[in-house]
């Protein structure tokens, strides 16, 4: 029988209220918090909070439960790294597990070449790395990032990114040399373009040439483009093809290093193992983590292997690559494996069961992505204007019903389930979306 949210006590319930006073009472203010869920245990694509509460997660921790929750072959691998030993640093010493994933994860992109694989402890310090090894085989300065970006809070990513002003605000002066650029997207041009032209003639990329390389920074001086190939934070924003072409070719017309940040889109979020296959563009680095490990933290740098050219000593970590979140990793990467034909077929299920919702509801305005990394944009039916206040009243509307839902960008629903939710979960979790949106309507 399939199962369905289950909300036995209005959350938060007494339990979750208790745990959530002490958190609030000792944790950091500078957490953000989104809804009062306090999770208990998970199972495949499902929630149970400590008051007994079952929930269907429609966002996968935000794309991290890559194999759901508590995925047998992932737990037993864990399990079993664990009676071994714990850890030993994987930058002065030798084990299997760390050796057999930095294989793995070289196999992946082979139009990238020969590879060689630095691995982390999560995204916002794989991306810290990329900065260090691009700067150092380059010996070039500057990096350019895109309008909408996130890559970490960290110094050097938070230089990066450019999602939301209050991430950056007050922590300068922040990495210098670095410049943003619109993110091309064919159904919002930042230099006012129709789509037809945008997907045609990339005017984002193209800017690069005509206007940055010509008036105002020599691409000489230029290390690495920093991009993610499908915006996460900004969006869940899909380019036009053309433009990531167009990047490679600047890229390789002046030597620059192309960097994909697949934190959010990699490890078989779209269909594909990354977005760059999907893409059919190989870059010169990528980096991974969030899904990689099902949760436990570790992540990698991936780069060809003329580029990884920084010598002994000069970039290391102490716990990253640690032998259990090895051992994890290597399990979700034969699980996923598995799932990526599942994986395209229900992301063409979940987007045209958004799209049967877009006709009975005028407030769904673009909806966009590939695999399970879907956004579905919330708009004026008039003005076609974002209504941010929305998204957030959908979000707690949902959790009130059961169903998980994170916003990004302006007034985005991501969709990044679980990679493992089926096709019957997929129709509970729509049923559910199309029932908050019949009463948040009523209310306007």
């Amino acid at each position: 029988m399939l199962q369905r949210p289950e909300i036995k006590v209005a959350p938060p319930g007494p339990k979750a209220k208790e745990i959530i006073a002490k958190d609030g009472a000792y944790s950091s203010p500078s957490y953000i918090k989104e809804y009062p869920l306090v999770i208990e245990r998970g199972e495949g694509s499902w929630v149970y909070d400590v008051d007994g509460n079952r929930y269907l997660d429609f966002m996968g921790g935000i794309a991290v439960a890559s194999t759901g929750y508590s995925h047998p072959r992932v737990v037993k691998a864990i399990q079993q790294a664990s009676t071994k030993f714990l850890h030993i640093c994987s930058t002065d010493f030798y084990y299997a597990s760390f050796a057999d994933l930095c294989e793995r994860l070289a196999s992946y992109v082979p139009k990238m070449g020969k590879k060689r694989v630095f691995l982390t402890n999560s995204g916002t310090e794989a991306i810290e790395g990329a900065i260090k090894l691009v700067r150092h085989h380059t010996k070039r300065p500057y990096l350019i990032a895109f309008k909408g970006a996130f890559h970490g809070r960290s110094l050097g990513a938070i230089s990066l990114t450019s999602s939301k002003v209050g991430q950056r605000a007050f922590f300068g002066p922040l990495l210098p040399g670095v410049l943003h650029l619109p993110y091309a997207s064919p159904y919002r041009c930042y230099y006012g373009k129709e789509k037809k032209d945008c997907e045609s003639h990339c005017i984002c990329a193209n800017q690069l040439e005509t206007d940055w390389f010509k008036n105002h920074m020599d691409p000489k001086e230029v290390a690495a483009i920093f991009i993610e190939p499908i915006q996460g934070e900004g969006g869940y924003v899909m380019p036009p093809r053309k433009f990531l072409a167009d990047l490679r070719h600047i890229c390789d017309e002046h030597g620059i290093l192309l960097v994909f940040d697949e934190v959010q889109s990699g490890v078989g979020r779209t269909g594909r193992m990354f977005a760059s296959e999907y893409f059919d563009i190989a870059p010169d680095v990528y980096v991974s983590a969030k899904g990689l490990g099902s949760g436990m933290p570790i992540g990698a740098i991936v780069a060809k292997e003329k580029v990884m050219s920084w010598p002994r000593g000069s970039h290391g970590s102490t716990n990253a690559g640690n032998p259990v979140c090895c051992e994890a990793a290597l399990a979700t990467l034969d699980v996923v494996d598995e799932l990526l034909p599942q994986i395209q077929k229900n992301g063409e299920m979940l987007i045209a069961g958004l799209s049967e919702l877009q006709k009975k509801h005028a407030v769904i305005g673009d909806i966009r992505g590939v695999g399970l990394m879907v956004g579905c944009e919330f708009s004026h039916p008039k003005t076609g204007e974002p209504i941010p206040e929305f998204k957030a009243q959908l979000e707690q509307k949902a959790f009130s019903k059961g169903l998980l839902l994170l916003g990004c960008g302006q007034s985005v629903i991501r969709f990044a389930p679980p990679l493992v939710i089926t096709s019957e979960e997929l129709e509970v979790g729509l049923e559910i979306l199309d029932q908050c949106l019949n009463e948040l309507e009523k209310l306007k």
